[in-house]
């Protein structure tokens, strides 16, 4: 017999460790079943889309760092190619080959941290996270030779990046990506066939690929609902049209399909940067810009298949030295956007887990 009670709405977040940040949910619960989810943006509010319009085109990098904070190359990446395309700048083939290890690295890097986070709201704080900071510890030595950076890497430039990979960079990242397959199967060992982590997640939060297509979403999550789409394939840029690389889909578009398509898409990215390597030529780094660039008038849009998914600059010039307007298709606002049908129906603690399995970072949603 089912019991019914009074509805009781509180408040989850923001502050939380399982709103990952400054998230607020309001939820309305009968027991601990979930009637209601209502997400409450804002506390974080950074302004970066009008701040970018009193900073020269260069200076907006350092913007983009601090939207995604656990993928600043590729937000990088997403914002110097709408100033290329706004400029009409050529970027120099081995550029191009730097910018794809750099963004792959980075999406290995960020899984990471979304796998490792979605134990932690399972429940299993200590091993799998810790083994998800170990491996990223490793990226972010690389990216300390490529920049001097570790979090807020500001590496991109608009025709190219800020200054050419050192020559320890080259064995060390060969050393990386002969261990990291090990430790992608270590991860797996730790979790795939976990009998808590699949009661918790099999099942739990789908998404099926109508409504994530018709709610814009991208990223790992429209491939868990068997949603074949991926940017560096459907719309090729830098040199990810010469590269040979699989698109992970999951066939339910649950938690676990979530969580085992990053797995698998890390596998690819080393897959990725091992042919950047064996083919990148010799050659300049950065095409010949102005630092005070002046775009002639008009707008120009450019995207890359970030982390999350589609992450998107609309960018506005007026002829001067700053951008006159500047839009950010975040992925991690718009993925958002199912956490409601995704949770309905389910109990608090699937509501935490499903959350978890969006991987959110504040800084873009707020942005």
């Amino acid at each position: 017999m089912t019991i019914r009670t009074e509805p009781v709405t509180i408040n989850l977040g923001p502050q939380h460790p399982s709103t990952h940040g400054v998230f607020r949910l309001r939820v309305t619960l009968d027991g601990e079943v979930v009637l209601d989810v209502e997400p409450v943006l804002g506390y974080l509010h950074r302004g970066s889309e009008k701040l970018a319009e009193t900073r020269s085109y260069v200076q907006v990098v350092t913007l983009t760092d601090r939207l995604d904070y656990t993928a600043s190359m590729s937000n990088n990446l997403a914002y110097v190619r709408a100033v290329e395309k706004l400029a009409g700048i050529e970027v120099p083939e081995r550029a191009q080959y730097i910018r794809v290890i750099s963004a792959e690295l980075q999406r290995i890097a960020s899984h990471l941290m979304a796998t490792g986070f979605l134990l932690n709201d399972l429940g299993a704080f200590a091993t799998p996270l810790m083994y998800c900071f170990r491996e990223r510890e490793r990226i972010l030595d690389l990216f300390e030779m490529l920049c001097g950076a570790r979090i807020t890497l500001s590496y991109m430039r608009p025709g190219g990046v800020f200054q050419d990979a050192p020559e320890d960079f080259w064995p060390a990242l060969g050393f990386f990506l002969k261990d990291m397959p090990g430790y992608i199967d270590d991860l797996e060992g730790l979790i795939t066939d976990n009998e808590i982590v699949l009661a918790r997640t099999r099942d739990v939060g789908t998404l099926s690929a109508e409504m994530a297509i018709n709610d814009s979403i991208t990223g790992p999550i429209l491939r868990a609902s068997s949603v074949q789409w991926d940017l560096r394939r459907a719309d090729p840029y830098e040199v990810y049209d010469r590269l040979e690389f699989d698109i992970p889909i999951g066939s339910v578009g649950d938690n676990f399909d979530r969580y085992l398509v990053r797995i698998q898409e890390m596998r690819q990215s080393v897959r990725i940067v091992e042919q950047c390597i064996r083919d990148i030529p010799d050659g300049p780094i950065r095409a010949d810009t102005e630092y005070f660039m002046r775009p002639p008038e008009g707008d120009a849009y450019a995207a890359v298949e970030g982390p999350k998914g589609e992450l998107g600059f609309y960018l506005v010039s007026d002829g001067g030295i700053a951008p006159y307007r500047c839009k950010i298709r975040a992925p991690s606002f718009i993925n958002l956007t199912s956490l409601r049908d995704m949770v309905v129906g389910w109990k608090m603690g699937d509501l935490i887990t499903t959350f978890g399995s969006i991987d959110v970072v504040m800084g873009e949603v707020d942005r």
